[in-house]
Formats: C-alpha cells, sequence, structure tokens
C-alpha cells in the first residue's frame, strides 16, 4: 500500500513554552479540579441528552481483542492460563473450564483507560493531591474507583486520516487543534460540554496491514497545542486508537505531554490504544460521526488504570 505524507510536523514546545501551556491549561480546568476531574461535565441532564443518539440500536466496540503473543510493541502481553479442562479430572459428572488473565494495564497494544492517578508530575497528582497517596498497596486517591459507576455520554469521533485523505497518519506526526477544528467541520458537527472524544489516527489499520513495530519509540498521536480545543469545549474524556501521545515527543524534557496535560492539569481519563476500525465505516455510512457511548472500567480498587471495552450505540 502506498501510503499518503502528512504535513510538516508541528514544532517542539521548549520547556518555557510548555510549562505556560500547562498552567493555561490547569487555570481554565479548575471547574474539573475534584475527585472526579473532568467526569463532572456527565451530569444526568447531559446523560440523559446523549441517549438520544442512539438511533439504530446497532452497538459496536471500540476495543481490540487482548493479546497473549509477544510483539515489538507489546513485549509483555497479557498471560492466559487455563483450568478445569474437561477430562482433567476424570470424565463425566458436572465439570466446569476455568482460567486467568494477568496483564499490564498500561501497554502499548492492549486497550485501557488511566486512572487520574496515573500521572505524578513536580511531585502531585491531578487537583495537587500528593503522590504520596500512590502507595506500593495501590493509589489511595483518584484510582479507577471513580468511574465504578460507569461513564456514559455522547460519544464522537473525530477521524483525521480521512480528513487528510490517507489511511493512517504515519508514526512521528501530530494531530493539531487545526486537525481537529477542520476534522469537525469536515463531518458536520461539533464537540461539545461533556462529549466523550475520540480522535482516530489509524494506529489499528497501519499495525494490520504493516504488522507491529516499536510503538514506545515512534507513533501518531496528538500535539500537545491541541489540547486547547478540548479545554476550549470541556470534553470529559479523551481517547485514541494510538498511545494519545505522539513519539518521539514533542516537548523538551517531557516523554508524555498529552498524558501530563489531559491527566493532570485537566483531569481527563484517557483512553489508549482503542481500535475504530469497525466504528468508522459505520459512522460514514450513516454520516453521523456522534453516538451514545458507554465505558466500563472494571472495579480494580486502588488501582492507576483498567482494561476497557467502550461500546458506541448508533
Amino acid at each position: 500500500m502506498v501510503t499518503h505524507a502528512g504535513p510538516p510536523r508541528a514544532p517542539r514546545l521548549t520547556e518555557d513554552e510548555f510549562g505556560a501551556l500547562y498552567r493555561r491549561l490547569r487555570a481554565g480546568a479548575a471547574w474539573a479540579a475534584g475527585d472526579r476531574g473532568a467526569l463532572a461535565a456527565l451530569t444526568p441532564a447531559t446523560v440523559l441528552a446523549a441517549t438520544r443518539e442512539a438511533v439504530t440500536g446497532r452497538t459496536i466496540t471500540l476495543a481490540a481483542p487482548v493479546e497473549t503473543r509477544p510483539g515489538p510493541d507489546n513485549p509483555e502481553p497479557a498471560e492466559h492460563r487455563m483450568s478445569g479442562r474437561p477430562g482433567e479430572e476424570g470424565s463425566g459428572g458436572l465439570q466446569f473450564a476455568t482460567d486467568s488473565f494477568a496483564m499490564n494495564v498500561h501497554g502499548d497494544a492492549d486497550s485501557h483507560i488511566d486512572a487520574l492517578c496515573h500521572v505524578v508530575y513536580d511531585g502531585t497528582l491531578h487537583g495537587g493531591v500528593s503522590a504520596g497517596s500512590v502507595t506500593a498497596d495501590g493509589a489511595t486517591s483518584l484510582s479507577i474507583e471513580v468511574a465504578g459507576d460507569g461513564i456514559v455520554g455522547r460519544g464522537v469521533l473525530l477521524d483525521i486520516p480521512r480528513l487528510r485523505g490517507a489511511p493512517w497518519l504515519e508514526p512521528g506526526d501530530h494531530v493539531s487543534a487545526e486537525d481537529l477544528a477542520a476534522a469537525e467541520a469536515a463531518q458536520h458537527l461539533r464537540v461539545g460540554e461533556g462529549d466523550l472524544l475520540f480522535v482516530r489516527v489509524g494506529h489499528r489499520r497501519r499495525r494490520a496491514e504493516l504488522g507491529p513495530w516499536h510503538a514506545a519509540r515512534e507513533r501518531a498521536g496528538l500535539h500537545p497545542s491541541a489540547l486547547e480545543f478540548l479545554a476550549d469545549r470541556r470534553v470529559a474524556v479523551l481517547g485514541g486508537d494510538g498511545n494519545n501521545d505522539t513519539a518521539p515527543s514533542s516537548t523538551e524534557g517531557v516523554a508524555f505531554p498529552v498524558h501530563v496535560l489531559a491527566i493532570h492539569a485537566m483531569g481527563l481519563h484517557l483512553l489508549d490504544y482503542l481500535q475504530f476500525e469497525d466504528l468508522a465505516p459505520a459512522c460514514e455510512a450513516q454520516a453521523r460521526w456522534s453516538f451514545l457511548c458507554v465505558i466500563a472500567p472494571l472495579r480494580l480498587p486502588d488501582a492507576t488504570g483498567s482494561p476497557v471495552n467502550p461500546i458506541a450505540v448508533l
């Protein structure tokens, strides 16, 4: 397949420029400084309004299958162990097939959600909570239990490769605030307060067609300045089919600037390594890029994140 070159890469931010952006976004997100962060935008009225997005009743997963084989982007794959297989302990009577999973929640292959305790920056968590609240036994503040009742709202998918006329963005490419606004206009919608915003860069399609690569070293994602678009619209959640952060980093001295800005400064739960290759063509066919979305993290006590299977209801 011939790939399409993207626009010139956005300029790198100096540490001073990043610091100014961080302070600006944190000040503007004072409304989201509580334990729930930006989930505060998901009021009962917002959730009820989102239910009207379900028109056909079709459901589509936004998660990729959990992987159990190692690869260049997944050196620690999930371990799947079977037990209680029929015939192991004699035959006849009642038997149960059972299994267990163990996984690195924050890897570079499996779909997951980051809790607000996931990012420590300058010795604190989101909202100025002490980093000491993350202990060897778990996180006593801002854990994924904050989302234990689920996250339900209006999902919006902005498809950046569609905007650029390409199958995917090449590793290292950036999505800018201008890209987000242009995709919004091209898809005839407007991202609004309390939306669950999903940004497609085509990571999963590239991986499926060309094979996995060392995504920790090079991947497409958002430029830090794109977070100003999210702040202006007061979105409740950000999700992507990559890590959301570009690699190599676009910021001097900060390896994951989008994670720092989104989680630490703005109180956004991030969903990483989703897959939109089923959702995007369905939205295209219906000429509708918004939908009811249900995100249900596991009830993992004191955890920094969770495997996740978001469901779009069209």
